[in-house]
């Protein structure tokens, strides 16, 4: 892994028998997601979570009076919550590395709040926490290094602050569908959250990033954890490399077959005389509006090999009289998919009020208070009625598969990963795309699906029947009595044809017009994931007893 500009205040990767060091007694103190859940508890965890530290400090309170009797508690409250540390406690507690090793590292500094001038106290100088994911081969566990966060330091947050593993974050690793590929690109790495797990399915991975600062971090992690990651710390560059550089210029004429990318979306006012140090290079790319996001997705045809996908976050302008989806569908490149999923949208003081705190300027009335303005009145200079934001999922396909250009926007919790559910919707889609007629394929309600009917009081028949996901998107779709006939006799023993037929028959409707919107709505509840291929499985009749008649008679009856 090449070695970028190593700037003051990141953590040092060149020591590696510190890193193993580090490693080593980390590993000892079981500084796991787990392990540090038990500790705190459920609802100091869970606090954490929300920035907010004093239940996890009272949680502690044993460590911070005694940290060589509760030695994870200590390291706990040294890094996550940012208290200092005498270094005799540190020594006892991490006996390879110690504190000279830490100092060393860049990890932590002699500075205290609480004691500055106090040469036997350390301070974090970093947050180091632990982080897991369910690998293929079992639960993979490591450490991540980042900035300190606004609730963990006083004042407003530097402007090539590195960013840890946050919802935005977190948001696009579980978006990511997860599958072995050749070339992956990480843009935008920052910490290098998303290589970590790009490492665990890609043969080779390329990080990318504006800020010297970011890459220091980066590296530091994937050697911190080189091990866990199988990759050589001896030659990392056989499996990931690090480059600097803005948006694609890093990777110009190169092709991947998997980009991610958790850019620097946020939406911020611009200037004439802003300089470019005066800038939050972690979350804004100094372009007005959301112009870095759209060049980004302009430009990713052009590093997509064939059947390669992108997925990435993203913030758009919602122009006043426009739908959302209008303007973003005029980024997609010709001859790309695109799936894009809007997960929120909020008005321009909101969004102000969000990004404001998000780097502390609150804490500056002031400066806040013309922040605040700014944001409006840019927002207002481009006719911008709301922001949005979400995830889009792009491709270039490869032949045989199906051809995508859908923009949705589902606020509902969905369940999560939804990467592998987002993976099965567009395996749905090009299993439709190579099977056109769908009356000769059988199929099978998917096993999350429930029916419900609803009727009035005293009603003879229901009025509403509704097909419902227990997972992945959780969709909801209102049926036909005619397509809840369907969908009930699809056990994967007749075709969608013979199923047709048998009601056409039975309620009547012996007209090409029926069948043909039968076949085209059943087409929908395939696309949608409430019906799948019965891929050869077999008959269900062992499952299953009962035939069509049997599944249709009650809806023969309602349209009687």
């Amino acid at each position: 892994m090449n070695s970028p500009a190593v700037p003051p205040d990141v953590p040092v990767s060149d020591r590696p028998e510190l890193l193993r060091s580090l490693a080593r007694d980390l590993a000892a103190l079981d500084y796991t997601v787990d392990a540090v859940a038990e500790l705190l508890g459920p609802e100091a965890h869970a606090a954490l979570g929300r920035d907010q530290v004093v239940p996890a400090l009272v949680a502690t309170r044993v460590a911070g009076e005694d940290p060589v009797r509760e030695p994870l508690g200590a390291v706990v409250r040294f890094f996550l919550l940012a208290r200092p540390l005498a270094a005799a406690a540190l020594d006892a507690i991490l006996p390879s590395v110690r504190s000279e090793g830490l100092m060393a590292l860049g990890l932590a500094s002699s500075e205290s709040r609480t004691a500055p001038h106090d040469a036997g106290t350390l301070a974090a100088a970093v947050d180091l926490r632990p982080y897991s994911w369910d690998a293929r081969d079992g639960e993979r566990e490591v450490w991540v290094a980042s900035d300190l966060a606004a609730h963990q330091r006083q004042g407003v947050l530097r402007r090539d602050h590195v960013l840890g593993i946050g919802q935005a974050s977190a948001t696009l690793v579980q978006a990511t569908a997860r599958r072995p590929v050749d070339r992956a690109l990480d843009l935008g790495t920052g910490c290098g959250i998303q290589a970590l797990h790009l490492l665990e399915h890609a043969r080779h991975v390329v990080a990318t990033d504006i800020s010297d600062r970011a890459l220091a971090f980066a590296r530091f992690n994937v050697l911190l954890n080189a091990e866990a990651l199988r990759v050589d710390p001896d030659r990392p560059e056989d499996r990931i490399e690090l480059r600097k550089g803005s948006l694609l210029d890093p990777v110009a004429g190169e092709r991947f077959d998997l980009v991610v990318s958790n850019p620097p979306f946020v939406i911020t006012p611009r200037t004439p005389s802003e300089r470019a140090e005066d800038q939050f290079t972690y979350r804004d790319g100094g372009l007005p509006g959301d112009q870095l996001v759209s060049t980004l997705v302009g430009g990713l045809g052009e590093v997509l090999a064939e059947g390669g996908t992108a997925q990435m976050l993203g913030n758009w302008e919602i122009p006043a009289g426009q739908a959302w989806h209008e303007r973003v569908r005029g980024w997609i490149p010709e001859g790309l998919d695109a799936w894009v999923l809007e997960r929120e949208e909020v008005g321009p003081g909101q969004y102000a009020e969000t990004w404001l705190a998000d780097a502390s300027q609150q804490r500056d009335p002031a400066a806040y208070e013309d922040a605040y303005a700014a944001y409006l009145a840019d927002f207002a200079g481009r006719g911008t009625s709301a922001v949005g934001f979400g995830v889009l999922w792009l491709r270039r396909p490869a032949e045989g598969q199906g051809r995508l250009d859908r923009f949705e926007h589902l606020a509902h919790p969905l369940e999560q990963p939804i990467g592998p559910h987002w993976a099965a919707a567009v395996a749905r889609a090009d299993w439709l795309a190579q099977h056109p007629d769908l009356a000769s394929e059988r199929l099978l309600v998917a096993e999350d699906v429930t029916e419900e009917r609803h009727q009035r009081p005293g009603a003879e028949h229901p009025g509403v029947i509704l097909l419902r996901q227990g997972a992945g998107f959780r969709r909801t779709a209102l049926l036909s009595t005619e397509l809840a006939g369907f969908a009930s006799a699809c056990d994967g023993d007749l075709t969608a044809g013979q199923i047709v037929s048998a009601l056409a028959a039975l309620l009547d409707r012996d007209d090409p017009a029926f069948r043909v919107g039968l076949l085209a709505e059943a087409r929908s509840l395939v696309e949608e994931g409430f019906l799948g291929p019965a891929d050869g499985r077999g008959s269900a009749a062992d499952r299953k007893s009962g035939s069509v008649r049997d599944a249709v008679s009650v809806n023969r009856e309602e349209t009687a």
